[in-house]
């Protein structure tokens, strides 16, 4: 039987595979395609970003470069009021059919991301004990 940690493995070995050049992540409509196998790129979004970053940290990556990377992409991307703009669309309707645009993603979870990683930084252990 598999182990949890080989689980975890594999997800940050993929989030590691799939970052962008410019630190980030993202997803487009492709994704929803029924042959979607997980690494056709796609433009760098905030949501996106923060989301693959929650999920490295979860994994106990605070220190992987990927997540370094991902940070400053954050603030690289972030503006003069503190926020990112999102322009693509990256919520679910109905896939392959329409999609939504949540405009609080943009402002919720990088900030979500970006506090996790100071509170894991500054922290006694590098490991998230609630939640993501």
């Amino acid at each position: 039987m598999p182990h949890a940690h080989d689980a975890y493995r594999r997800a940050v070995n993929w989030f590691v595979e799939i970052q962008n050049s410019d630190g980030g992540w993202g997803e487009d409509l492709s994704s929803y395609k029924l042959e979607y196998r997980g690494y056709e790129q796609a433009p760098s979004t905030a949501s996106q970003t923060a989301w693959a970053l929650m999920g490295l940290m979860a994994a106990g990556e605070v220190d992987h470069p990927a997540v370094a990377r991902g940070v400053a992409y954050l603030q690289k991307n972030q503006t003069s009021a503190g926020l990112w703009d999102e322009a693509r669309y990256t919520a679910t309707g109905f896939p392959r059919v329409f999609y939504l645009r949540y405009h609080g993603y943009a402002k919720f979870f990088p900030l979500w991301a970006l506090a996790r990683y100071r509170n894991l930084q500054r922290a006694n252990s590098k490991r998230v004990q609630y939640g993501l």
